[in-house]
Order: C-alpha cells, then sequence, then structure tokens
C-alpha cells in the first residue's frame, strides 16, 4: 500500500465564539480571536490517501477526480466564506480550527463512497495547517462512517 498527500489552500474567516459560553467566558478562552468582527487565515487543507496502486494506471487514484471531489464537497463549502455565518454545520458549533478539520473530515467519510466506490483507495487522514504555528489532523478509520453508528458530535459536525 502507497500513500499520497494531495494540498489546497484556501482563505476564509472566522470568529472564536461558543454560544455555550458566556460572552466573558468567550472573551477568556478565546482572547483576540473572539473579536466581534472576526478575523481570516490563509488555510493550507491535506488530504491523504491510501491504497493500491492501479497496475493499469500506475496510480492509487486519479489526481483530477481527487481534486475535482476536494472543490466540490469542501473549497465550495469554505474558500472565501465566514466559517460562523456561511457553513451550516457551525450554526451552534463553534468555529474553531479543531472543528473545521473534524467537519471536513466528516464532509470527505460522508461522500467518498459516492465518489470513489469503483476504487480500493480510501482516505486516511484531514490536516489543516490554520498558521505557522498551528496545525490539526482527523485520522480517519478503515470503514466509512455510513458504516457504524454516528455519535452525537458526529452528527453535529457533518449534518449541521
Amino acid at each position: 500500500m502507497i500513500s499520497l498527500t494531495r494540498r489546497y489552500r484556501f482563505s476564509a474567516s472566522h470568529r472564536l465564539h461558543s454560544p455555550a459560553l458566556s460572552e466573558a467566558e468567550n472573551a477568556r478562552v478565546y482572547g483576540k480571536c473572539n473579536n466581534p468582527f472576526g478575523h481570516g487565515h490563509d488555510y493550507v487543507l491535506e488530504i491523504a490517501v491510501a491504497g493500491p496502486v492501479d497496475a493499469r494506471t500506475g496510480l492509487i487514484i486519479s489526481v483530477p477526480a481527487l481534486d475535482q471531489f476536494i472543490h466540490r464537497h469542501v473549497l465550495q463549502l469554505f474558500a472565501s466564506r465566514n466559517i460562523n455565518a456561511d457553513v451550516p454545520q457551525f450554526g451552534q458549533l463553534a468555529a474553531t480550527t479543531e472543528n473545521v478539520a473534524l467537519v471536513i473530515a466528516g464532509i470527505v467519510q460522508q461522500n467518498w463512497h459516492d465518489s470513489f466506490s469503483d476504487l480500493p483507495a480510501r482516505a486516511t487522514s484531514i490536516r489543516i495547517q490554520e498558521t505557522a504555528r498551528n496545525g490539526f489532523e482527523v485520522l480517519l478509520g478503515a470503514s466509512t462512517s455510513s458504516m457504524r453508528p454516528r455519535t452525537e458530535m458526529e452528527r453535529v459536525l457533518v449534518h449541521g
């Protein structure tokens, strides 16, 4: 088995604010990132895909097909957006980059089979770099999310 990591860049804004916390708690927990006007990042998203090399093509997965998948399911949702206001999954969810990584992982898992059911390759991780110092990674299990019951948090993250 071999792994491919593909990198995508997008810009988006967010405000770190939890509806579960008071204004004072939000200010204490998130500091300057709780600014009511938000702030932006140039994110770097990486998806790792693992699988056998196809004997005919020499590929794990078609890179243009993977690019199209990520564009359709992730970048159209997040790129040049206000995550808090424009991404439905964040209606009651703090727009931390940890949660952005979890939401993207859920979206990838939810849609992978429909796009790549003919391939043995699978997404193995999602990594998102927020700043030069902050990056977050979600390791994806061997089974797809549709093959096991979702936890309550996963339902929130994937479906909003």
